[in-house]
């Protein structure tokens, strides 16, 4: 078998008394360190109906890994000072943002970039084109009891709302400042949803499946561009990005989970944890900046948030940090008790992560599609496979 099966292929097993799980339909692993890429694994298809082959290259929506990226443009916004992370956001926005039981309690970038918000899911963050995203804020179901500020409790619905704010500070569509601050600079071709990824990259992109391998959920467009470059369309069904307003609906572009990125894009975002915000001589943050995106904002102290049985213990702007040392945190899918720092995602039966060990000056990008929603959990919060991907077993 050759060496880049080593994750996804049917060595990826569960403890040896149990039934092995089914293999993902495809797996990338890339480690780096600071001067470079130094393995880089890939296997099984991006696209089975054409038996494509997945390489390191392919684009793939790596889910909630997409945070940090939208933090990353935040901190570059507040470097020049068209953003600040302690501002009430509702000035930004035109309007006046506010949990509806704490009225007098400003919510500001920070608290969203860190879910503390006091903002839930309990409302769908995937928004039509033509949809008013303060209109869906006045549910009270997209709010919870805490007051801002209070609670740490994971919340998709914070990222629309930050991409509102960029648009309104800069007057450009969300997509395109993250690709004109992030992406360019880095000298990578990905994108928010698929309106800004060369031809090349969106023909390249990989499907998401379900663990059968034989139903599409996401991406399958066949080489071509899709429609409404994966945008939800309107009400009426229409595609027209023209009717894009700045900051009247954050959520077009899925700040929240719509990146597609290559594992080699994603190892190259790695490798800027590393340099402390700069890589190959580009410096995208200030030492300030970086310092800031390092610090966690929020670690669990038994009562002061939703953990989700473990996963996230301690967070920053947009950033995850592993390996907490606290009762009930189970958020080291490597295992060695090391602070990294980075992103999981899940989602459309994708797993993936971003993790970067600063002072070992190591660190980790990988993905698997087809994962199975009920996938064998490891020692940690993490999947097996995530596990496995992570430690490179």
């Amino acid at each position: 078998m050759s060496p880049l099966l080593l994750v996804v292929a049917a060595q990826i097993a569960a403890p040896s008394s149990a039934v092995p799980p089914p293999e993902p339909v495809a797996g990338a692993r890339i480690a780096f360190d600071a001067s470079g890429v130094t393995r880089r694994q890939a296997a099984g298809l991006a696209e089975v109906a054409a038996q494509r082959k997945l390489t390191p290259d392919d684009p793939v929506r790596v889910a909630s890994i997409s945070k940090l990226v939208v933090a990353i443009t935040v901190l570059r916004l507040v470097e020049t000072g068209d953003l600040d992370l302690d501002a009430d956001v509702s000035q930004a926005l035109g309007w006046g943002l506010r949990h509806p039981a704490h009225p007098d309690t400003p919510i500001t970038l920070e608290l969203l970039l860190s879910h503390r918000s006091g903002l839930t899911d309990g409302i769908d963050y995937v928004l039509p084109l033509d949809a008013d995203l303060r209109a869906a804020l006045a549910e009270p179901k997209a709010w919870g009891a805490e007051a801002p500020g209070i609670y740490f409790r994971y919340t998709n619905l914070n990222f629309p709302i930050v991409a509102s704010v960029i648009e309104r500070a800069t007057g450009e569509r969300f997509d395109r400042v993250a690709r004109r601050l992030v992406f360019e600079p880095l000298g990578i071709d990905a994108c928010f949803n698929w309106a800004t990824c060369s031809d090349a990259a969106t023909a390249r992109a990989v499907v998401l499946y379900e663990p059968s391998g034989t139903t599409p959920l996401r991406d399958d467009h066949r080489g071509a561009r899709p429609a409404c470059n994966g945008v939800t369309p309107a009400s009426d069904g229409g595609c027209d990005l023209a009717r894009w307003v700045a900051g009247r609906n954050g959520a077009i572009f899925s700040p929240q989970g719509g990146m597609r990125i290559s594992a080699e894009g994603l190892a190259r975002l790695g490798r800027l944890l590393l340099g402390r915000g700069a890589v190959d001589g580009v410096r995208l943050l200030s030492p300030a900046s970086f310092a800031m995106l390092a610090t966690p904002l929020w670690t669990f102290d038994g009562s002061n948030g939703d953990t989700l049985n473990g996963f996230y213990c301690s967070y920053g702007l947009g950033i995850t940090f592993t390996a907490t040392p606290v009762q009930g945190c189970a958020d080291d899918p490597f295992g060695d008790g090391r602070r990294r720092i980075g992103h999981a995602g899940d989602a459309y039966r994708l797993r993936s992560g971003l993790w970067a060990d600063v002072e070992a000056g190591q660190g980790v990008a990988y993905f698997a599609t087809g994962v199975p929603l009920d996938a064998p959990k490891g020692r940690s919060a993490f999947s097996q496979i995530e596990e496995r991907l992570a430690a490179g077993r």
